[in-house]
């Protein structure tokens, strides 16, 4: 099925009328068969508001008191184990563990259909189409198992029960820092205000211990009294294996209390179940853990809504008929002095091995389950693993959510340009048994983890480059290749063809992942396949200009033909990476062949490409502008080959000047704060982003030409009348690297906008089907705002703020290190320092952005570690940075603080 075929097939309810009938309006606007582009130049911006952008700002948080709760599902599990969700007030819901996503048959985190009146006519909205764009899935609707915490407190001779939940308390936060969030709840009636904090382990560069198919929540009592209160802290699950079945009457459920280290658990299972129902996809087990020895296990709740008495007497094993409701509850007595808190932590697990049966069908390495079946055999050994090693994951997770917000970036700017990394804590993404990384493109919707979509992220290739060396080496080099010709299969197992775009973007990607590497093994091991695949791009031009030619399918799902700016750039950047990595290699003749065409292809590329606006899409001769195609019409992604030598750390393959231009068209013809005015006489594209809402349209038509997209206007046309987040997301971050901070921050917090709380959730960027891998991009817009480079087997590290430098801090990763840089500026005086939070860096050469472009004297130029002088070995002073070599290498531990200052 093709991924986006709701422009093909959707069926339509006529609720407009045909032009026909009113013949004014073929020359205004709502002509739709040839509206006139109707975006302003001028944007309207508030002057106030776009100052507010730069501002750090205070956390975020949503409140129950202004209706903000509802649509919040902030993924809470491990990567890869399913989509749970943890709701704006602090339960668990969606559950999405039972493996049951499959394109066409359950997509999305909510399969349904909506209508979608569009300004003409009601359309069909599916979940790949959007729907939970137009109606966002609410948490209540979709809790399907009986998850939660009650606290009860016995005060001035009453005993005073709440519930966890947002109808029992005057307000709730929720307070979210992705991978962590907090949720507070206070009442004026109840004695003792509530914190919960919820993460699952997520530590960046350890894959492992990021991946368990689990989640923690910690509650915070605290007594608002003067006097001590007693209380009661209990939190309970349901026994969700085999949830919904009805045909299961022989089956019995099966709960029973076991005892860790200093804590004690309630496991989950069913038994009796027929032998065919032992593969099935929601056949596994369920765990709830306390850590605390003395928890008491009650494991099947007698009353129901939950009664304290019922919850402090030993009950340690359950077995009821399936039918039967089981609800296993953990529950701790404590006595907290007046003024004073407590936390007790609980942690769930799930282990749900039996692959979708499609999957298996046609993958190969989904035969056997997934990578955390290897592991543990059932839920309660994920939890034993948690409880032994919980002290390490505790700290090292919430160290990272420290070191990500120890910042002076805005809080918004961190969350909406990390936020989207997510994706892989949802049903998108599978580590199969046998290790193997693989992903939809949006949960359940378009397989074979795309070439052409993925290759939009930038966010895993920092936060776990383990999984796109895994992607590169196993899928696209390996399964998807072609060796006889160097071809990169778009889709592996689910497609015949490869993609030109996706091609290019293996391997800019191959690149950074190498660049992420700690030594050059990785490049070493592949480069024979990734020389292939190189040369496979340089094949493309078939007429020897240096820009592609070749008709080939794209990420717009047409094979366009002629010389395609984005396309043609993208191919120049990758070629260009290639010649790097030959370089590196040794392999002098192959590196001179790509750089020799890159040079070519650049100059062809600006002088032929660019109308003096933008770029353009250049028809061939022999079909000239029959088919579609963008042509003279203002695309997104022109100059997208050179925004990712920003993230890779590479010379420009466009000139600079038009490079410019082509991004201020973009602005001008494609950005609007509202784009009602132009989604309802532009037809046909998908709602990701709605009248009220601003975002940069795909693909505008400002000269107006007639048949502006070809003679032969087919169903992808309706792309170019949207606004998809991943898009927007690598435009803006090319607008930071070229010093449009204004513009860039601006697209990026309309975004944000579009997904507030209050509208929908803010977890899940749509684009075909929730959670859409290519919003990843996000994370570009992050790199390019810290200046950050980084060449792991180069040993070499820069920085070179374009946001507030004169006094600037945000996190970074190497490949196997992470920390903070920071620097000031004081008068004449620049200080930057290094300093790590995990792991080990190695370090040669370390770059520095001059907040004043000023000379440094090299007598007043300082090098410490650890307050320990370094002796340098060569010093670059270019005019808007600084470059140092270390004479010996330096080896930077947790803890280290390197520190480079001049005046």
């Amino acid at each position: 099925m093709n991924r986006r075929n709701f422009l093909r097939n959707s069926s339509l309810i006529s609720l407009g009328v045909l032009v026909t009938q009113f013949p004014a309006w073929s020359r205004s606007i709502f002509a739709w068969e040839q509206p006139i582009h109707n975006i302003e130049a001028d944007k309207a911006i508030d002057p106030q508001w776009l100052a507010s952008l730069y501002e750090r700002g205070e956390k975020i948080k949503y409140f129950k008191s202004k209706n903000e709760l509802k649509y919040i599902g902030m993924p809470i599990g491990g990567l890869h184990t399913g989509t749970v969700y943890i709701g704006g007030d602090g339960r668990l819901w969606l559950w999405q563990i039972y493996n049951e996503s499959y394109d066409g048959m359950k997509e999305g985190v909510e399969p349904k259909i909506v209508l979608w009146n569009n300004g003409k006519e009601q359309v069909r909205i599916r979940p790949r189409d959007g729907s939970a764009y137009i109606e966002p899935a609410i948490a209540d609707n979709l809790r399907i198992l009986e998850q939660g915490f009650a606290i009860s407190v016995y005060y001035k001779g009453q005993q005073l029960i709440k519930e966890l939940r947002e109808n029992h308390w005057d307000e709730i936060v929720f307070e979210p820092s992705y991978p962590t969030c907090t949720v507070t709840y206070s009442s004026a009636d109840f004695p003792a205000d509530v914190k919960l904090t919820a993460y699952s382990p997520f530590i960046p560069l350890d894959i492992e211990n990021s991946s368990l198919p689990m989640t923690t929540l910690h509650v915070e009592v605290v007594n608002k009294t003067d006097q001590p209160l007693d209380v009661l802290i209990s939190g309970w699950l349901e026994n969700g294996v085999h949830k919904n079945r009805k045909d299961f009457s022989s089956v019995r459920k099966v709960s029973v209390s076991k005892n860790l280290i200093d804590g004690k658990a309630l496991f989950f299972e069913c038994q009796q179940v027929p032998e065919k129902d032992l593969i099935a996809s929601d056949y596994g087990s369920m765990a709830i853990s306390c850590q605390h020895s003395d928890a008491i296990a009650v494991a099947q709740i007698k009353e129901w809504p939950i009664n304290p008495a019922d919850l402090i007497s030993e009950a340690g094993a359950s077995n009821i008929g399936f039918n039967e409701l089981q609800v296993g509850s953990l529950t701790v007595k404590r006595k907290i002095p007046a003024s004073t808190k407590i936390k007790i932590s609980y942690a769930i697990s799930w282990h749900f091995n039996n692959v979708h049966p499609k999957l298996k069908e046609r993958i190969k390495d989904a035969q056997n389950g997934y990578w955390y079946g290897t592991k543990f055999s059932n839920a309660y050994h994920v939890l034993e693993y948690y409880n032994q090693e919980r002290n390490k994951l505790d700290e090292n997770t919430l160290l990272w959510a420290d070191t990500w917000n120890d910042s002076t970036l805005p809080y918004w700017f961190l969350d909406r340009t990390f936020v989207n990394i997510g994706t892989l804590a949802t049903a998108n993404t599978y580590r199969f048994a046998t290790g193997r990384f693989w992903g939809w493109e949006g949960i359940g919707a378009c397989a074979g983890t795309c070439t052409h979509v993925w290759q939009y992220g930038q966010a895993m290739g920092r936060i776990f480059p383990e999984l796109e060396r895994n992607l590169r080496e196993i899928t696209d080099l390996d399964i998807a290749f072609k060796p006889e010709t160097g071809a990169i299969i778009f889709r592996a197992e689910y497609e015949s063809r490869p993609a030109i775009d996706g091609q290019a973007g293996v391997v800019l990607r191959f690149y950074r992942d190498h660049q992420m590497s700690s030594d050059n093994v990785f490049l070493k091991r592949n480069w024979a396949n990734l020389k292939k695949a190189i040369q496979f791009i340089i094949d493309q031009d078939k007429n020897g200009d240096g820009m592609t030619d070749t008709p080939m399918e794209n990420t717009l799902d047409a094979v366009w033909e002629g010389e395609i700016s984005w396309i043609v750039g993208l191919c120049l950047a990758a070629v260009q990476a290639g010649g790097a990595m030959a370089t590196e290699i040794g392999d002098r003749s192959f590196a001179k062949l790509c750089y020799d065409y890159v040079k070519k292809g650049s100059v062809n590329m600006d002088k032929e490409l660019f109308n003096g606006d933008y770029y353009i899409h250049r028809p061939n001769t022999e079909s000239g502008r029959k088919n579609l195609g963008s042509y003279n019409t203002c695309h997104i992604d022109q100059v997208y080959g050179q925004a990712w030598t920003f993230q890779l750390g590479m010379p420009r393959i466009n000139d600079q000047k038009q490079t410019l231009a082509a991004l201020r068209a973009l602005w001008k013809y494609n950005f609007t704060m509202d784009v009602g005015p132009y989604i309802k006489t532009h037809l046909n594209g998908r709602p990701y982003a709605l009248a009220g809402e601003g975002g940069m349209v795909m693909n505008t038509n400002p000269k107006n030409e007639a048949k502006a997209y070809g003679e032969n206007e087919t169903w992808q046309l309706g792309y170019f009348h949207e606004c998809m987040s991943g898009f927007e997301h690598q435009v803006a971050a090319h607008m930071m690297a070229e010093g449009m901070v204004e513009e860039s921050l601006v697209l990026t917090r309309v975004i944000h906008d579009r997904y507030h709380a209050a509208k929908r959730n803010p977890f899940n960027e749509i684009e075909c089907s929730d959670h859409y891998a290519r919003a990843m991009a996000s994370y570009g817009t992050f790199v390019n705002a810290c200046g950050y480079a980084y060449h792991g087997p180069n040993k070499y590290l820069a920085f070179a703020p374009k946001v507030l430098a004169e006094k600037f801090k945000c996190p970074f990763t190497t490949a196997e290190a992470w920390g903070s840089y920071e620097q000031i500026q004081q008068n004449t005086e620049q200080t930057s320092q290094l300093s790590v939070a995990y792991g080990n860096l190695q370090l040669q050469k370390f770059s520095i952005g001059k907040v004043r472009n000023e000379p440094v004297q090299k007598d007043r130029l300082k090098a410490v570690l650890n307050n320990k002088p370094l002796k340098l070995s060569r010093v670059e002073d270019a005019s808007d940075k600084l470059t140092v070599t270390f004479q010996k290498e330096l080896q930077l531990n947790k803890g280290d603080l390197l520190q480079i200052s001049w005046s």
